[in-house]
């Protein structure tokens, strides 16, 4: 049959002699709300003794709960391996979705509905195990739903469409039959022909796809419709004829085929068979845009979901949610806007030839009318409406796992609503509230369950500040089922795990990591266990690399430790013997490098420094702790057979410490820049002292002395090794802000100051630098710093 014969049967106004005799065989697309409404249409007017679904039979205890009043889709049926929680397969369904809309229609009318597919516990144990969620869905999708052969694109290429979405717009999801979803008016008389005759010519039209190409490349597919057949005959048996089955399109001619039972049987004999458990979660219009679970994912569910729910005038209500849309996001849309963004769609679908404007039409009338010819406002319209950021609801009766029930009780203790929109929450954990927040973010974090990440905040950088950027994905369901064998808290899941991973560990930064896990979560159960495994890897391990890659976590979880009030002192002692090792190894590690090697020692050098200013166990400056590390800074700086890299970033971070004398750090420039030293080694040093986001083009604008070794050094380069510098001059000064790089050239091009001379006493001043300090003009500044610093104003008194 030709994909013109079957768009003119879907089309309305054909129409057949009489209802065909039952079983019913309503093939549809996944996820169609013309599906749904002919579905709906459909069982109306046929009023089966019963309903089969496409979906796994452990699923006929659950479907009770879609009548449920806190039931809202979209959702999805969740099956996974109790031995194996990440194995596991998703059945999607919106309110759109012929499924839920048979399932519905059963339920309200006291029918009985079952599912029919192959039962979970063989369609699991035949999948490969594969890593995460996220690629089990997709394995599911490629390998038991949608064939090879797409039998739409087809369909559509036959009939003449390069678009098989558009095809399928223009026969299906456009059409209106009797007694559809938007009509409440029971059928007509010869309304149950109309009603069926679109199943009809579906029907015959995969049969001829399926004569064609045989099975479209999944041989899995005899499987499930030899179990389809079986139930289908099996329920004939129970309600006779009048049975009404919904499945996807593909299958029907297989389920119509006169097959015998042993024969079906025969293709199940073997099996593989798990233990499996279902329940309903919650799942999102965004998934649903995925080539996911349950059917071929659609490109807009958002615009599907409309079609479905506009009772009429669809592109008119469409029209008036996308000025509502981008009126909210303050750009200026009026009704005028709204009027000739309808005529604008329905005269693009009278020239293309469509029988009603569909999301082509209506998206270049949005871009043209609303959005001046933007597509940057309409990535926005794409994102809120026609994919849209639906997160279904599931009651708390449906069945769960013991974890994730405590989860949802703690979300809704600590109001963190799961939300499909990603959105950030600023913490601030000298509040209760904020503080169990975020133990019960790290404790997920830990427990693999990634709901919320940590990002940079935009306030106080302050130890009692988070930022977290959450956003829920259904497929964390699974990461929660999975994280089910850990405990049935997530407390004390968090802790065994902790346990277990310390045991395991064999890095020494693998263990510290997991010390500041622990804290952060707020584990006081499993902190002696990891301080165990911390306190035996510190031990035995002797390379400074690794001492000085562990260092920072250590002293990030005391600072953490701090304002949790949690007691840290064993994990302070390990910490301390660390910098007490890293000063003693960390001179002869620095030496013999070649520049890789530099460069990650550089780094590590860095983070060292500021754990150790941190840990700051001195009680005076130049003592304790901080007073051996400057020590090693000052043999690092002055030892030549140290790369230069590093030499260049200790003298620095012993000037920015005060630990260095302006003169001194002149000399240890010069001697880096002098002509002895080879041009790479010298280039080294510099990229070391003022390399990087460390502020170091303003000490080159503020200190002409050092400004004018570096010019005079350039300057000095012999042509054939310039090439050979340039690169790494060229990564050092262009991590530099613009406005620091045209200083520093206004200063080169002025020369240098008069010898001896700084740069607030040269005369005349240039580049907006004054002679002197004003004090008016600072007294002027001072209120305004006090305020930011949050500083009370000086007293009257005290400013006189």
């Amino acid at each position: 049959m030709s994909g013109a014969a079957v768009a003119a049967a879907v089309t309305p106004g054909r129409t057949t002699k009489g209802p065909a005799a039952g079983p019913w065989l309503l093939g549809v697309r996944h996820h169609g709300p013309g599906s749904a409404r002919a579905v709906l249409a459909a069982l109306r007017a046929a009023r089966p003794a019963a309903v089969l679904i496409e979906g796994p039979p452990e699923g006929d205890a659950l479907l009770p709960l879609a009548a449920d009043p806190h039931m809202r889709p979209p959702v999805a049926l969740l099956a996974h391996a109790v031995d194996d929680p990440g194995r596991a397969s998703f059945w999607p369904m919106a309110a759109f979705s012929p499924e839920w809309v048979a399932i519905r229609w059963a339920l309200d009318h006291d029918v009985p509905v079952r599912f029919i597919d192959l039962p979970a516990a063989h369609s699991l144990a035949l999948k490969e195990p594969v890593e995460g969620p996220e690629r089990a869905e997709e394995a599911e999708e490629e390998e038991e739903v949608t064939p090879v052969v797409d039998p739409i694109r087809v369909l559509a290429g036959t009939a003449g469409y390069d678009d098989p979405e558009r095809w399928w717009e223009d026969v299906v999801e456009h059409r209106s039959p009797t007694g559809g979803a938007d009509s409440g008016a029971p059928p007509s008389e010869g309304a149950p022909g109309d009603a069926l005759a679109p199943f009809g010519a579906l029907a015959e039209a995969m049969a001829a796809l399926r004569e064609a190409y045989g099975d479209g490349g999944q041989p899995r597919d005899a499987v499930r419709e030899a179990y389809m057949r079986i139930q289908l005959r099996t329920a004939r048996k129970e309600f006779g004829d009048g049975v009404a089955v919904v499945c996807g399109a593909w299958h029907v001619p297989a389920l119509a085929a006169r097959t015998t039972l042993a024969a079906d049987r025969a293709l199940l004999k073997g099996l593989p068979k798990v233990k499996t458990d279902l329940t309903w979660v919650p799942w999102t219009h965004r998934r649903l845009a995925r080539r996911s679970g349950y059917g071929a994912g659609i490109d807009s569910p958002g615009w599907y979901g409309h079609l479905f729910e506009a009772a009429d005038r669809p592109i008119e209500r469409w029209m008036t949610k996308v000025a509502g849309l981008l009126r909210a996001e303050d750009r200026f849309v009026s009704t005028a806007h709204v009027i000739e963004a309808v005529r604008l769609a329905e005269t693009l679908a009278a020239l293309r030839g469509r029988p009603l404007a569909g999301l082509g039409e209506t998206t270049d009338a949005v871009r043209a009318v609303m959005c001046e010819g933007s597509d940057v406002p309409l990535a926005l319209v794409r994102d809120r409406l026609i994919v849209g950021e639906s997160l279904g609801e599931v009651p708390d009766t449906a069945p769960a796992v013991p974890l994730q029930r405590d989860l949802t009780r703690s979300q809704r203790t600590l109001r963190l609503k799961p939300e499909a929109s990603e959105r950030e929450l600023d913490l601030d954990l000298r509040k209760e509230t904020d503080a169990a927040r975020s133990r019960l973010l790290h404790r997920l974090r830990l427990l693999d369950v990634g709901w919320g990440d940590p990002v940079a905040g935009r306030g106080s950088t302050g130890t009692f500040r988070e930022s977290w950027r959450l956003r829920w994905e259904p497929e964390l369901h699974v990461r929660v089922a999975e994280a089910g064998v850990w405990g049935t808290t997530v407390l004390t899941a968090a802790t065994a795990k902790a346990a277990s991973q310390a045991v395991a560990a064999t890095a020494l930064a693998d263990v510290t990591a997991l010390a500041e896990h622990c804290l952060l979560a707020e584990l006081p159960d499993a902190l002696p266990v990891v301080m165990k495994a911390l306190a035996d890897r510190a031990a035995l391990d002797a390379d400074v690399g690794h001492l000085a890659d562990a260092l920072p976590a250590l002293a990030r979880s005391l600072r953490y430790g701090d304002v949790r009030s949690t007691d840290t002192a064993a994990l302070a002692e390990v910490a301390a013997g660390l910098a007490e090792r890293i000063c003693v190894g960390l001179p002869p590690a620095c030496t013999g490098l070649d520049p890789d090697g530099a460069e990650a020692l550089r780094g590590q050098v860095e983070a060292v420094h500021g754990a150790i200013g941190l840990l700051d166990t001195g009680a005076e400056p130049g003592t304790g702790l901080r007073g051996r590390w400057d020590a090693v800074l000052h043999k690092l700086a002055a030892r030549d057979a140290v790369a230069g890299v590093i030499r260049g970033r200790a003298t620095r971070l012993l000037l920015d410490e005060g630990r260095l004398a302006e003169d001194e750090a002149a000399r240890l420039m010069g001697l880096a820049l002098s002509p002895g030293t080879p041009p790479a080694d010298a280039a080294a040093w510099i990229e070391g002292f003022v390399g990087g986001a460390s502020g170091g083009g303003m000490l080159l604008v503020h200190d002409e002395r050092l400004l004018g070794l570096v010019d005079a050094w350039l300057t000095g380069v012999p042509a054939d090794q310039f090439t050979d510098v340039l690169p790494l001059l060229r990564r050092t000064f262009s991590a530099y802000e613009p406005g620091v790089r045209r200083t520093l050239g206004e200063l080169v091009r002025r020369g240098p100051a008069p010898e001896g001379a700084r740069r607030d006493d040269a005369a005349p001043a240039t580049g907006g630098f004054g002679p002197g300090l004003d004090p008016a003009r600072a007294d002027a500044v001072e209120p305004v710093l006090r305020l930011l610093l949050g500083r009370p104003p000086e007293p009257v008194e005290a400013a006189v």
